[in-house]
């Protein structure tokens, strides 16, 4: 399956995968700019992208920026719909006490595609019984 990138900049930086076997590209910053501690910024990639119809792109954290540095995609996963041409840009959510400051060219967060479906949505007066019926929100313990 092919994905397009458009460049919107010089200095962009198309995504890639670092192993072969990965699920998730790397988006990079095309900008410096400052995380505030406790607050967030939407972070500039300078690409857009052209995705396989029935497909999603999704934003998600990368594990290392939330372990060592508390930097997380706020609105994890961000969806990138298919036919969204738009600059892809990632909402980072800074939970420590510390400023943090993005590098332009820095790995900000990664992209998994995925299909999905559109479902025809029909009302209806009842649901079908479950042994779980409603269920949830620690219904079934914390331990």
């Amino acid at each position: 399956m092919k994905v397009k990138f458009l460049r919107l900049s010089e200095t962009a930086k198309i995504p890639e995968y670092a192993h072969p076997t990965d699920s998730g590209m790397d988006l990079f910053s095309d900008e410096e700019i400052i995380i505030p501690a406790r607050g967030y910024k939407l972070v500039h990639t300078g690409v857009s992208v052209i995705l396989p119809a029935n497909t999603e792109g999704q934003v998600r954290s990368k594990s290392g920026l939330a372990l060592k540095f508390g930097l997380q995609v706020l609105n994890s996963p961000g969806t990138i719909d298919t036919n969204y041409r738009g600059e892809i840009g990632v909402i980072l959510n800074n939970v420590s006490d510390t400023d943090y400051v993005v590098q332009k060219g820095q790995k900000i967060a990664q992209l998994v595609i995925c299909p999905f479906y559109t479902c025809e949505i029909e009302e209806t007066d009842t649901l079908d019984e479950t042994d779980r019926n409603t269920g949830g929100f620690g219904s079934t313990g914390l331990k």
